[in-house]
């Protein structure tokens, strides 16, 4: 049985998680007021739009990393990778592509999925990094699926187990598995209104 306190997050996981599939893929998406409305599916030019100069993307590994990158995130063996540097951070930070968020997000629901049910072994390094948009949305619903796997063989003592998810570029470690749950669940939330914001930019910049 599912812990009562758990429903009400998997609830909210479930609405974002239908809302950005349908933002990104269309035809219609929800609108917030439970009405449909329509919308095309994104394109891979659009995916890899930089609405500002020096953006952070996905790039092919033979380009290298983008401006004030350092490295690419991701599988070596794939032939492409998200930009990324190692600490400190550039401030202020670089406005990132859908391409850059989609796949952050989609990496991350993966990962904290093995690190709570699965192999508690996989690392960035083994995660592939999607080129174009059909792979990207492949990635986040095979990541989205695997988390909500992963939530589903949870009790209710695990909820309150700090450390039960070991994922090891977070606070996981350190706080109870409940809070990582809300954690995922804003991730999703903010960086699938981010999508969907460069979506509406995209669009109004083409009117």
């Amino acid at each position: 049985m599912t812990p009562p306190r758990l429903v009400p997050l998997l609830q909210q996981f479930d609405f974002a998680r239908e809302r950005l599939t349908g933002r990104m893929t269309g035809p219609v998406m929800d609108s917030g007021d439970g009405t449909d409305t329509a919308v095309g599916p994104m394109t891979d030019e659009e995916y890899a739009w930089e609405p500002v100069a020096d953006c952070w993307s996905v790039r092919r590994r033979a380009d290298g990393p983008g401006p004030r990158a350092t490295l690419l995130a991701g599988s070596a063996t794939g032939a492409w990778g998200r930009d990324a540097a190692s600490y400190p951070h550039p401030w202020p930070p670089p406005f990132t592509t859908i391409a850059w968020r989609l796949s952050h997000l989609s990496e991350m629901l993966t990962l904290r999925a093995d690190h709570t049910a699965g192999s508690r072994a996989l690392t960035r390094d083994d995660y592939p990094v999607e080129g174009d948009v059909a792979g990207a949305v492949a990635a986040f619903d095979a990541g989205a699926a695997a988390w909500r796997k992963a939530l589903l063989s949870v009790d209710d003592t695990a909820l309150d187990a700090v450390g039960y998810c070991t994922y090891p570029h977070g606070s996981d470690p350190e706080e109870p598995f409940i809070d990582i749950v809300w954690w995922v669940n804003q991730e999703l939330l903010h960086h699938g209104a981010e999508i969907a914001l460069i979506r509406d930019l995209y669009r109004a910049r083409r009117l």
